[in-house]
């Protein structure tokens, strides 16, 4: 295709979940609410963990920052949605959209760095408690989540740099609801092969990296429990990695499912199902499955509660 046919596209139009219009009021409503939910879960989760002076620990540091990365990938995401239901145009500009996927691709990256570095957290404090203070000291703390926000950054600007290689002259319509790579390469008419085989390279690097610390580390977290002569104690770690872990699963099979499965470019029927749970599902769920179940984070709750 040449410019001469096909005028060049700038702006986009995101057609998802409007071939429904009639459920445009319900769906605003259910999004608003998962909005509303995230953001106060996970910015008050932040606030407790700044504030609380007891939380001031590896691990809470880890979650902290992973309930501000829940909360930057939903500012980047839902109020787009919201307006899009009502929106008569729905458009998005290329760069706009550029931005959000940068957002997003942050927000994803340091997830899974920040997730691997809780694993290894709990690892040490269930496998090794003597060492703990040692092993996972403030200075490894800090250089553990500044190398999560480093590499965080530097995939969505190799992902949004080689999208300038690009020409968009196909349909300006996405059907998605956000703006990822995946549909813009399907509405490129320069051969995306070049960017297709470097998110495949870095997102599975990424991906296989963080998976395989994560997945270690519990397997000696389960050795260890089952090791435990207490009943009660085996039951709590049990249960406590139990819903960590399921968290995680559900986080990593949707990125897997999304940019890592063959022909993932053209396969855009289960683009939005799957972007769903990693976008809007897992930073709702983040702060129940981290803090409800957790002692210490909800005696800082009522002693908050008790001051006020």
């Amino acid at each position: 295709m040449t410019e001469d046919n096909h005028s060049l596209t700038t702006e986009f139009i995101l057609i998802g979940f409007t071939n429904h219009p009639e459920l445009k009021t319900l769906l605003f409503q259910v999004f608003f609410t998962i909005y509303l939910i995230t953001m106060v879960g996970n910015l008050g989760l932040v606030a407790l963990i700044v504030t609380e002076h007891r939380l001031h620990t590896p691990m809470y540091i880890f979650l902290g920052n992973l309930a501000l990365m829940d909360s930057c990938c939903s500012c980047a995401i839902t109020p787009k949605i919201l307006e899009n239901l009502f929106s008569k145009d729905r458009m998005i500009s290329l760069y706009e959209c550029m931005a959000q996927f940068y957002c997003l691709c942050l927000a994803e990256t340091t997830d899974c760095f920040l997730l691997a570095a809780m694993a290894y957290d709990r690892y040490v404090a269930i496998c090794k408690p003597l060492q703990y203070h040692t092993m996972m000291s403030k200075k490894l703390c800090i250089q553990m989540t500044t190398g999560a926000y480093i590499a965080g950054n530097i995939h969505p600007m190799i992902q949004v740099g080689l999208l300038f290689r690009l020409t968009f002259c196909k349909s300006h319509q996405i059907n998605h609801f956000l703006c990822d790579v995946l549909p813009l390469y399907r509405h490129s008419c320069v051969d995306p092969y070049i960017n297709e085989l470097m998110i495949f390279i870095f997102a599975g690097s990424v991906l296989v990296f963080t998976i395989t610390t994560v997945i270690i580390s519990y397997l000696f977290i389960l050795f260890t429990i089952f090791k435990m002569k207490s009943k009660e104690g085996k039951g709590k770690a049990l249960s406590t990695c139990a819903s960590h872990f399921l968290s995680v699963s559900i986080f990593y099979g949707s990125l897997l499912f999304m940019y890592v499965r063959p022909n993932s470019v053209n396969d855009e029927d289960k683009d939005i199902p799957v972007a769903i749970f990693y976008t809007l599902v897992i930073p709702l769920l983040n702060p129940f499955i981290y803090s409800l179940r957790n002692k210490e984070v909800i005696n800082a709750m009522k002693k908050i509660m008790k001051n006020l």
